[in-house]
């Protein structure tokens, strides 16, 4: 096939940031996407409440400059250990879609993450958010073993525990890396599902710390073996309304990328919906590009499908070196086979 026609995607995964990077970055998912579930993890003030979600809302269509309303940002909050049931309750009648989980520590701007997932409080959270109707997205690493274990680990000692407690509330498990997430998302009930991002698709590893270091493929959770990713594509070329996309397309400055402290996050939102043509194309499967980006998520979700469609050709281009002065792609320089027509 040289062309091809689907809805307009939904992005379930995403950081805009904020200021000027907010600026920077935002008119790319945009350009791409329909919607999009912006995590809440933002720096100076993250996004607690209903009055910080919808304050965000308006902050990411003025980076747009109101040249893209078609486009729909889907608000998040961040759970914390201060987080209430009436927060939960006031920012899904604001709106909010979404609670976000961090462990504390475990990820860039995590540091106010849940510290106790045992505790009182983070329980009658997540009935609260069970009862409201709001989903719970995890970010599921353990912060007490080595980055090849922290998302097995997270599975066995909390994910485990969480759904067996809570059978009822929508959870979803984001951007999984592992055999072993794979598996547990296949046996867990339908209210359980996971996210896919297009670097896990590509990368393994060797890609970050192989021949030399490469600062603009670290991200967390981290790459893992060639397995895993050979079973992440399965799982997202399978067909199955529990695997979609989400890219976590984590945008940082190309000086917070190529330092001696490099920061974690891949910034694919440019490149994101090429690739996956390119993938999923070259895999035999591109009738079903538009299941894993524009139907699945959404119906989890409970919203209503796209209307809007997006074509895609496959034509030669060369992904950019840098995007508005200071923000390296995933792919930057290489020539990419699809392109957005």
């Amino acid at each position: 096939m040289e062309k091809i026609t689907i809805r307009k995607p939904d992005d379930f995964h995403v950081h805009l940031r904020s200021g000027d990077l907010l600026e920077a970055v935002a008119p790319y998912t945009a350009a791409h996407f329909k919607r999009a579930l912006v995590m809440p993890n933002t720096r100076p003030n993250p996004i607690l409440t209903a009055e910080d979600a919808m304050r965000y809302k308006e902050q990411i269509f003025k980076a747009l400059k109101n040249k893209n309303r078609t486009f729909e940002p889907l608000m998040t909050i961040q759970i914390t250990d201060n987080t209430t049931g009436k927060m939960i309750y006031e920012a899904k009648e604001a709106g909010v879609i979404a609670g976000k989980v961090y462990p504390a520590g475990v990820t860039t701007n995590s540091d106010n993450g849940i510290t106790d997932f045992d505790s009182a409080n983070f329980k009658s959270v997540l009935c609260a958010m069970r009862d409201a109707g709001m989903a719970l997205c995890m970010h599921g690493e353990d912060t007490g073993v080595s980055s090849l274990k922290k998302e097995d680990v997270f599975i066995d000692t909390i994910m485990k525990g969480i759904v067996r407690c809570f059978p009822r509330l929508k959870i979803v498990f984001e951007h999984i890396t592992t055999l072993k997430a794979v598996e547990f998302v296949l046996e867990a009930p339908e209210n359980v599902v996971a996210t896919i991002t297009v670097h896990h698709l590509f990368l393994t590893l060797d890609d970050v710390i192989g021949e030399k270091l490469q600062p603009h493929h670290f991200c967390k959770p981290i790459a893992k073996t060639s397995l895993d990713r050979d079973i992440l594509r399965s799982a997202a070329m399978s067909d199955n309304p529990k695997f979609f996309l989400g890219t976590d397309s984590a945008p940082h400055s190309k000086m917070n990328k190529e330092c001696h402290h490099g920061a974690a996050g891949i910034f694919t939102a440019p490149v994101a919906l090429p690739l996956l043509a390119e993938f999923f194309e070259g895999h035999g499967f591109l009738d079903q590009l538009e299941d894993f980006t524009s139907v699945f998520g959404a119906k989890f979700y409970g919203l209503p499908l796209n209307e809007e469609k997006i074509t895609l050709i496959k034509k030669p281009w060369e992904a950019p070196n840098i995007c508005n002065g200071y923000v390296v792609p995933f792919k930057a320089g290489q020539q990419l086979a699809w392109q957005v027509y």
